[in-house]
């Protein structure tokens, strides 16, 4: 059967992933008498809408979700489908795609596993979970609000600050890294647990935090919201000024609808945001610029020294619910060193080890640190304004290299990851790993906020987009700062500030419309 969509609404929020969802849910819980209409292009995966796919107990079902993710090429294998393969032989995650075209290999670097999602939940059902608190030259000065909205965004996506306390290991694991790396740091510099989304049941079984959580019960019993999927938002109609609504491509029945709005949120990721108000023909100086990749390198270990028999060997139910299996650890960013560390002991090695016995559970520690970018204009996404992409929207180049100072940051922190290697245990590989430009998924900058709207940044402080009132834009995308540490949290963060506006401006409209109709 053919779908309604509806004529207008109060808020029309493009994508479904963890900021889109964070709108929806403030302005559920602040203006519930508001009416919120949320377009996604790619599928509905699970029930609840948003469920992080970690979560599918079923190995099948769980491959399903993921290819369902992966666009109009998908590549995870199931049995019946076709597997597409890219034929360039770039690496791709499950549950993700590349982009079609190689990156423009002028500017050197590129960035050639520059990947993104297509459903409801975006990359917000396939991510690691991983909610660290910026620090010192990451955090954005020009926001007094900061800390309050980080911590509201903690609560809305269920951050535990030590969800594995118990994990084997795990204590010794700090006590050698912060040995290393503790000395001279800051209180919340140190070394610590690293604060993850994810909800740990009575009965110790793990729920990692998807979109489904950050909506909540509110949004889903919210009778004025509804949530659009195969629902393509090909422009922003801007009138005078000001964003009027959004025109949507039905990708289940290919007719096109107009749904007007008193406000437009952009949540669409960091290419396809800035792709969107392109098309829109919403076109600020640094639209697309200051693209932040994050350099990420990768090394893993082998915990010595400790006692193989103290560890209670287990494993994951027999139904496959997630059970305790390792620690993850957090070496935080510092200005003295621009880099951020994730550590986390894995149940079993992901690389082959010859001639030794299977690993006790927490003594495999795998090392990823990501470094802070050097921000350039000229590091940016270009928008042809002729030649269409096969979702129908600008073809996108990709213009992307790394500076003296990152090449400087990347040997700093290869030279930092070894040091915790070395004090950790036994290295597994002759050295560090790393990884191509757009491994980190973790892209920034590209509709970045800026205190004043003097040609270095798309948005606000509230994330509304200068020179348009009502449109307003949301995800790591908007973070202006060089930051090293997982950004899902300050995004979040930054949408709670900006649902927050929408909220108040909106609901003195509301309020004026109410008298107007009794004077009436």
């Amino acid at each position: 059967m053919a779908r309604s969509f509806p004529a207008a609404v109060d808020v029309a929020i493009v994508g479904s992933g963890p900021t889109g969802a964070a709108y929806a849910r403030i302005l559920s819980e602040r203006l519930p008498e508001a009416t919120i209409a949320m377009f996604e292009v790619g599928p509905l995966l699970a029930d609840p809408p948003g469920l992080h796919v970690k979560n599918i107990a079923d190995d099948a079902a769980r491959a399903r979700a993921q290819r369902g993710s992966e666009g109009l090429h998908p590549h995870t294998v199931v049995a019946g489908e076709r597997s597409y393969a890219d034929p360039s032989r770039r690496v791709v995650r499950p549950g993700t795609f590349l982009l079609p075209e190689s990156p423009d290999p002028a500017d050197g670097a590129g960035m050639p596993a520059l990947a993104m999602s297509a459903n409801v939940g975006g990359m917000g059902a396939h991510w690691t979970c991983a909610c660290p608190v910026p620090g010192e030259s990451e955090r954005i000065g020009f926001l007094p609000e900061l800390d309050d909205w980080l911590r509201e965004a903690q609560r809305i996506l269920g951050v535990n600050p030590d969800p594995f306390a118990g994990a084997p290991f795990a204590d010794v694991v700090r006590e050698r890294l912060a040995a290393e790396f503790d000395r001279d740091r800051a209180p919340g510099r140190r070394i610590a647990p690293m604060p993850l989304a994810v909800t740990v049941h009575d009965d110790g079984s793990l729920a990692w935090s998807g979109p489904d959580v950050v909506f909540g019960a509110v949004t889903r019993s919210n009778p004025r919201f509804e949530l659009f999927a195969e629902a393509q938002v090909q422009r922003v109609l801007v009138e005078d000024g000001r964003a009027v609504g959004v025109r949507v491509l039905d990708r289940q029945s290919g007719e096109a609808h107009e749904v007007r709005a008193r406000a437009v949120v952009v949540a669409a990721d960091a290419l396809r945001t800035p792709q969107l108000l392109f098309a829109s023909e919403v076109r600020p100086e640094a639209l697309g610029r200051y693209l932040n990749d994050q350099p990420q390198i990768v090394f893993a270990v082998r915990l010595d020294g400790v006692d193989d028999a103290e560890v209670d060997h287990r494993r994951a139910a027999e139904d496959g619910t997630i059970v305790e299996q390792g620690g993850v650890s957090w070496v935080p960013f510092t200005d003295r060193e621009p880099f951020h560390g994730q550590v986390m002991q894995l149940d079993a090695s992901p690389i082959p080890l010859v001639d030794e016995d299977e690993p006790a559970p927490g003594t495999i520690v795998g090392l990823g640190w990501f470094c802070a970018k050097d921000l350039r204009p000229e590091d940016r996404l270009e928008f042809s304004p002729t030649r269409l992409d096969e979702w129908g929207l600008p073809a996108v180049a990709v213009h992307y290299g790394l500076t003296e100072r990152d090449h400087a940051t990347i040997d700093a922190a290869q030279a930092a990851i070894r040091r915790a290697a070395g004090a950790l245990g036994r290295p597994i590989g002759d050295a560090p790993l790393v990884l191509a430009p757009g491994a980190s998924l973790h892209y920034q900058g590209t509709t970045r906020m800026g205190a004043h709207d003097d040609g270095t940044s798309v948005c606000g402080p509230t994330s509304q987009v200068w020179g348009v009132d009502g449109l307003y834009v949301a995800g790591n995308n908007v973070i202006p700062t060089p930051i090293a540490c997982n950004p899902t949290l300050t995004s979040v963060a930054l949408a709670v500030g900006g649902a927050r506006d929408i909220a108040a401006r909106l609901g003195a409209q509301l309020v004026s419309d109410t008298e107007g109709g009794r004077s009436a």
